[in-house]
């Protein structure tokens, strides 16, 4: 029997219970999961904000999960780049984005390619966005 490989790709900055739910779950999906953390330079780009938490740093993070076989840096959106370098089976998001255009978009390219892009539980009581926004009240970034 083949190994299924999974991917899965995100910021995963100040690392989180919804994270690691997503990440388990993923892995339970698949033989072995490798994850894509977004470079600081991406996630200006397209959430026009900076991390907290150098990309170095979230990589040796999510290395040290036993439900991470491999971390790779990330510098694209483009999923059919990763896949063509990593040929995973499957790959994994979040249900929030079920009905996204670009996701479902995603998914009849991933299709076409042979991968099936699955949809996670997502875990809505605890995200990046909620743990910055509380933060800033603290300690303004």
């Amino acid at each position: 029997m083949e190994k299924i490989i999974g991917y899965t790709q995100g910021t995963f900055d100040l690392f989180h219970i919804g994270h690691l739910n997503v990440l388990e779950n993923a892995r339970a999906h698949c033989d072995s999961l490798i994850v894509g953390v977004n470079s600081d330079e991406l996630v200006k780009e397209y959430k026009n904000k900076d991390v907290i938490v150098a990309v170095e740093e979230r990589a040796r993070i999510l290395s040290a999960l036993k439900c991470v076989d491999k971390v790779i840096i990330t510098n694209s959106l483009d999923k059919t780049k990763y896949h063509k370098e990593l040929k995973f089976d499957k790959i994994f998001v979040g249900d929030d984005w079920a009905q996204d255009e670009r996701w479902l978009q995603t998914k009849k390219e991933m299709a076409d390619l042979g991968a099936e892009l699955v949809f996670l539980p997502y875990t809505p009581t605890t995200s990046s966005t909620i743990l910055r926004e509380k933060l800033s009240d603290i300690m303004p970034f």
